[in-house]
């Protein structure tokens, strides 16, 4: 029996980034932040098929985003405000790279957690980060 098609608007547009600097771009279905890997499907999420596992090893973090254009210009913001969820966090990857968020849930002995922009017009809605893939968390 051949499961129907999975529209686009089920699925979570994503861009994956990879600790060797690559980056994939594509859509998740049922992502969960306690498993090793996740399929990552193509342009075209109906032909499930055509997805590639994807895992978490191998990763610096998954980029859950509104739209794949983004704003190349766009820079985040250094906001003093308060989260609406959660508490401030500045998080700096191995590689130097910076983000500034928040989170309801860091704890260095799991896998990774999620990252929620301060940001209104960031294109991330959230980023799921890779605990290992970190040199350092700033919780304030």
């Amino acid at each position: 029996m051949v499961s129907p098609p999975i529209s686009s608007d089920k699925m979570n547009r994503a861009v994956v980034a990879f600790l060797d600097g690559r980056r994939l771009k594509g859509y998740i279905l049922n992502f969960s932040a306690f498993k090793e890997s996740f399929r990552l499907f193509p342009d075209d999420p109906a032909r499930q098929q055509t997805g590639s596992d994807i895992f978490m090893k191998h990763l610096k973090a998954v980029f859950f985003v509104k739209d794949f254009e983004g704003d190349p210009d766009y820079r985040e913001t250094t906001s003093r405000d308060a989260p609406k969820h959660g508490r401030k966090v500045v998080v700096t990857f191995v590689d130097g790279e910076q983000l500034l968020g928040a989170t309801e849930a860091y704890n260095p002995q799991k896998l990774g957690f999620f990252l929620f922009p301060l940001a209104e017009n960031s294109n991330n809605l959230r980023v799921f980060v890779i605990n290992k893939s970190v040199r350092q968390v700033i919780v304030s």
